[in-house]
């Protein structure tokens, strides 16, 4: 006879909070994917790879973010072409009155691939994306705290975000590395790519490798795939 009482507690404590500021470190999953220079050295376009895959955002109180994503995507029919994916960016971020964000890098993102079935199996490449959150929202946790959701433009989550530190966790608030002019395109579904005009390409041997055997990578792509559902 107490379960409806004990539900009403539980979604009470998972109600949106009344706060209207990003403004922190947001990290999803086991939160090991934390901006900052522990994550990136955009002067040697190098990574520092996280013990587990996930996404995190920071965000200052005068207008900037910073990105870092750390992924694996399994491949069905050839189950050993797994693609690893790290991703850094910053930039701008502004809020909208209609309750979206919108996020404009300023040039100097990269990514690295490694995709072993690909004829090049390593390399690097300018990543500056323009982001449109078609809504977010900030829920109390119970056991976590605050917890930041996020919803891109065409609705889809990303990951639900904990929040780390109430401050933000970023390199310096500027352009950290030379890049070409980019070359600003509009895809189909309406996102803004802002893409500098020669992507850099290394051979295996040239660009670190992402240390994860076929194991411990599909046990990640697992993890992570069971964290998007949380």
């Amino acid at each position: 006879m107490f379960v409806a009482p004990l539900m009403a507690l539980v979604l009470a404590a998972s109600t949106a909070v009344a706060q209207d500021s990003v403004v922190g470190t947001w990290s999803s999953g086991s939160q090991h994917v934390i901006p900052g220079p522990g994550f990136a050295n955009p002067a040697k376009k190098s990574f520092t790879y996280p013990n587990t895959t996930g996404v995190g955002y920071s965000f200052s109180d005068d207008g900037w973010y910073e990105l870092a994503r750390y992924r694996f995507t399994s491949n069905a029919s050839e189950p050993n072409c797994i693609i690893g994916t790290v991703i850094w960016a910053h930039g701008h971020y502004e809020l909208l009155g209609n309750g979206s964000m919108v996020l404009t890098p300023v040039g100097d993102g990269y990514q690295q691939v490694q995709a072993p079935c690909a004829g090049t199996s390593n390399f690097i490449q300018n990543y500056n994306f323009t982001e449109l959150m078609k809504t977010w929202q900030i829920f109390q946790d119970p056991q976590f705290g605050p917890k930041l959701h996020l919803f891109q433009f065409d609705g889809s989550p990303v990951a639900p975000l904990f929040q780390v530190s109430p401050t933000p966790n970023m390199l310096p608030k500027q352009v950290l590395r030379n890049v070409t002019p980019p070359v600003v395109t509009i895809t189909s579904d309406g996102l803004i790519t802002t893409q500098t005009g020669t992507t850099r390409r290394r051979k295996r041997s040239a660009a670190p490798e992402m240390q994860r055997p076929i194991a411990a990578v599909a046990g990640l792509v697992a993890v992570a795939m069971f964290s998007a559902m949380l």
